[in-house]
């Protein structure tokens, strides 16, 4: 026969594991690296809310990694830098997977040119989803649009499975095609024209490059993004990135006007200094 002991031992074990298992569903970290597998684990079992036509809603106000618009790789935090773990999960060491010729590349960028950020152009893909600014998600019927607060910046991706424009346009957001994959907006973004950066750091791409991104829900308040980067003018392998999206669920929020370009005063000094508008690089030939 059970004790009085044994049981309450037993009592305090199951209730144990029950807390401990809550817990454990309650969500994901939000570093990249532990974040992006249990997201996709989370996103097999989640059914998302649908719109009118039967595609998940990915509707309303979100918020990135804004960390990561200093450095994409791990960095410490400094008395000018909130410091981050890196946004890279494959490689796993979680660096960007340059050639030799573009290691140097990426530091003649961050000494030598201003940061694309600082006179308020756009900040490109993937950089609007972590620069620091709310984002608005409005789905359509053959359309899904991102607004950012930042620089009256967006995306109009349509969903229709039209072909890219000619390869002879680069764009500052690239050229977006979406297609839905089950319960996943899948972006294939062409024409990029490389004056963007990933970051402060001067970490960067040509206009070769091309990213397939993916937005999953994982829960009603949390996307799973993804993005694999692919540009063999710079990097010796494709390389892949991760991070939550988590919902602003404020009442009453809106998307305010954020007047980047008005009263900009950043750049002239530092043009006085030397530094120079980041050209962007041509990926047929490596500077």
């Amino acid at each position: 026969m059970m004790t009085a002991r044994l049981r309450i031992c037993l009592f305090l074990a199951i209730a144990a594991g029950v807390v401990s298992l809550v817990s454990a569903q309650e969500g994901c970290s939000s570093d990249p690296a532990s974040f992006h597998p249990c997201a996709l684990a989370r996103a097999a079992r989640f059914e998302p809310p649908r719109t009118h036509d039967g595609r998940p809603d990915l509707h309303g106000f979100w918020r990135g990694a804004t960390y990561a618009t200093e450095n994409i790789e791990a960095h410490p935090k400094t008395a000018d830098d909130n410091g981050g773990p890196s946004l890279i999960v494959d490689p796993p060491d979680g660096r960007v997977p340059y050639q030799r010729w573009a290691i140097s590349q990426r530091e003649v960028n961050a000494t030598k040119f201003i940061d694309p950020n600082i006179p308020c152009f756009p900040s490109g893909v993937p950089r609007s989803l972590y620069t620091p600014t709310n984002i608005e998600i409005v789905q359509t019927p053959g359309y899904v649009v991102f607004a950012f607060e930042r620089a009256h910046t967006y995306w109009i991706i349509p969903t229709d499975a039209r072909p890219h424009i000619g390869r002879g346009v680069g764009l500052w957001q690239g050229d977006q095609r979406g297609r839905w994959d089950g319960n996943t907006l899948v972006v294939d973004v062409t024409n990029i024209h490389a004056r963007s950066w990933f970051d402060q750091a001067g970490n960067f791409y040509s206009d070769g490059a091309h990213i397939v991104s993916r937005f999953t829900l994982v829960d009603r308040d949390t996307i799973h993004y993804e993005a694999t980067i692919d540009d063999p003018h710079v990097y010796t392998r494709p390389w892949t990135m991760a991070f939550p999206l988590k919902r602003n669920g404020e009442p009453g929020f809106e998307l305010l006007e954020e007047a980047c370009f008005e009263g900009e005063r950043n750049t002239d000094p530092l043009i006085e200094l030397g530094y120079r508008i980041y050209p962007g690089l041509d990926g047929a030939r490596p500077r």
